[in-house]
């Protein structure tokens, strides 16, 4: 087997195999060479070439989505390291394992002027799970250089090592940085930085490794609930009559389904849940904006609870935030094993567990209560449903309809990621096909990555995956495309609205030359040229009763991935979407 010569990126490249990171998205370079020599002709690794770093990561980041374990992304020096940012904010903000792997020149080369440097260390410092800054190998670097080029690197560098005290060898540290990146990015889920400092010559190799890296474990820790904090939960909840449980983001069967059944049998809880929880019950309310943007003020205080409880990621829907802060339950308590947001500005406690294992805790000992709660708002859901499909059946062809339609077609079963800004909103108006599994970057809420990450989960699913996605967003990230590895089964729907349509629904002037210009930031691009270049199968439509033709046959087998745009009426969008509201109350 071929290895790089540098003992460092042997190291990387064996611990990262002995800790099963098996997909590595590569993007080209001459200072990553090292590592790029190793991951490749090492026959264990799954490895891709992608070009654009941001691009990269945010594939890379597709397949952790999927997988729930790390991918690895490899750079170059330089400025290569910062297009990875956004990805590793929406890691963070998500809980997705991503290992970024960053090419660096030795320290005496940063700092003074040398092309292709920047400062790499803990560069992502503000949102990152762990940052490990290793050590050039000195010893081996010595033999390399000149009688000339010693005395500086022994003076800068040595120095440098004497000034810290390090009692370990560079190669112990290393190893151990190496393996503590990792593992806290396993157990904690989320994004890790390994920055690595290699000196030229960058692409000998060898036949067989120098090093041995010693491999070290951590154990997940079981976190339980404290008697005392169970107990005055379990006082509070008993005495209750109006219990609201919000859930956002989750994995496809995160939760167990006995757990859910006996919420539903509760009549003082309500259970909202998001169109990114990929939970479903016939007893819930899937469609939280549906449901509580008609109200008046006095059926709101109604609607507030006595007890709000939230699990999942971060919320989508931005009127039920203003309602919870607007009424505020007597308590809010958040269950999750690493962060509790208080989002609504009440937050009580921070139940430092799994959601299934406080169920399953809590649920037995929890009482059911005599209550209207959950009935009143049953009644309001089953009348909101019957006019959503009488809206529907009336309204012109816009957005709101080419939605009602895509979500009808869909193929049980599928993947359906989903773009930002007003792509997720008008999902959560819909109630969807329970065998769906649905995700969306609601971490930082960009649509700087969509397509890409979209890509990067359809690459290691079993299922075919449909991306819906605005026209801004799609071509922002347009350079998702570029790469070999789309599968033939993977499907884009663009509803291009010539700009951004969801600024046509927020206060503002419109219909303004500076409204058009630095708002909607109209435009008459089309996503037929970008299909050709990258062999997409490509198809537009304008009318209702040409994407009803469309969709059938959208969805059939070919022989490469294909692409629908959808052309809708801009000024005709956002007059359809405010007027629902009023309608379905």
């Amino acid at each position: 087997m071929t290895y790089p010569k540098i003992p460092l990126a042997q190291t990387i490249v064996q611990l990262c195999k002995a800790k099963g990171i098996k997909h590595i998205v590569i993007s080209p370079g001459s200072r990553n060479a090292p590592l790029t020599i190793g991951f490749t002709n090492n026959k264990y690794f799954k490895c891709y070439s992608i070009v654009d770093e941001r691009s990269a990561a945010f594939f890379a980041m597709g397949i952790a989505q999927k997988l729930q374990e790390p991918a690895a992304v490899v750079c170059t020096s330089g400025s290569a390291l910062l297009n990875y940012y956004p990805a590793v904010a929406e890691a963070f903000y998500s809980n997705i394992p991503l290992l970024v792997l960053s090419a660096d020149r030795p320290k005496h080369l940063v700092g003074i002027g040398d092309g292709q440097t920047i400062n790499q260390k803990n560069v992502f410092k503000n949102h990152i799970l762990y940052s490990a800054n290793l050590k050039l190998d000195l010893r081996d670097e010595e033999n390399k250089l000149g009688k000339d080029e010693r005395p500086i690197l022994k003076n800068m560098e040595n120095k440098f090592e004497r000034h810290l005290d390090l009692q370990k060898d560079i190669q112990t540290y290393n190893e151990e940085e190496i393996n503590k990146a990792i593992n806290v990015s396993k157990l904690n889920k989320g994004p890790v930085h390994i920055n690595i400092p290699l000196n030229e010559p960058l692409y000998e190799v060898i036949e067989k490794p120098l090093v041995e890296p010693k491999v070290t474990e951590e154990e997940p820790q079981r976190q339980n609930i404290g008697d005392g904090l169970l107990k005055s939960c379990l006082e509070k909840w008993n005495s209750a009559t109006k219990k609201m449980i919000l859930v956002g983001v989750n994995q496809p069967n995160q939760i167990e389904k006995q757990w859910l059944d006996e919420l539903a049998q509760d009549p003082s809880v309500i259970v909202l849940t998001e169109t990114t929880s990929n939970i479903q019950h016939p007893s819930f309310f899937p469609s939280i904006d549906q449901l509580i943007a008609p109200l008046s003020n006095e059926e709101q205080k109604v609607l507030q609870p006595d007890i709000l409880l939230t699990f999942g990621g971060l919320i989508v829907s931005k009127k039920i935030k203003q309602l919870l802060r607007k009424l505020q339950p007597q308590h809010h308590w958040h269950i999750d094993t690493k962060t509790a947001y208080d989002t609504f500005f009440c937050l009580e406690h921070h139940i430092k567990t799994t959601p299934n294992e406080f169920f399953k805790t809590f649920l037995p000992k929890a009482a059911h209560l005599k209550s209207n709660y959950k009935g009143k708002w049953l009644a309001v859901k089953q009348h909101r449903l019957k006019q959503h499909k009488a809206y529907l059946d009336q309204i012109p062809f816009s957005d709101f309809k080419v939605f009602g339609w895509l979500l009808k077609s869909i193929p049980a079963h599928s993947v359906l990621q989903v773009g930002n800004s007003s792509a997720i909103r008008y999902m959560q108006l819909f109630q969807l096909d329970s065998s769906l599994e649905v995700y969306c970057n609601r971490g930082t809420s960009g649509i700087d990555g969509s397509t890409s990450t979209a890509i990067g989960h359809a690459v290691v699913s079993d299922k075919p995956t449909v991306f819906i996605t605005g026209d801004l967003s799609f071509f922002y990230d347009s350079n998702a495309l570029w790469n070999n590895y789309i599968p033939n089964d993977f499907r884009i729907v663009v509803v291009n609205n010539q700009g951004g349509g969801i600024f046509r629904i927020l206060p503002g002037h419109k219909n303004t030359e500076n409204f058009d210009t630095y708002f909607e930031t109209n435009h008459k691009l089309t996503a037929k040229y970008l299909c050709e270049m990258y062999g997409l199968k490509y198809h537009a439509v304008s009318t209702e009763e040409s994407l009803r033709e469309a969709l059938g046959e959208f969805y059939k087998q070919d022989d490469k991935p294909k692409l629908l745009e959808v052309f809708t009426p801009k000024r005709v969008n956002d007059e359809v979407l405010l007027s629902y509201f009023e309608f379905i109350k």
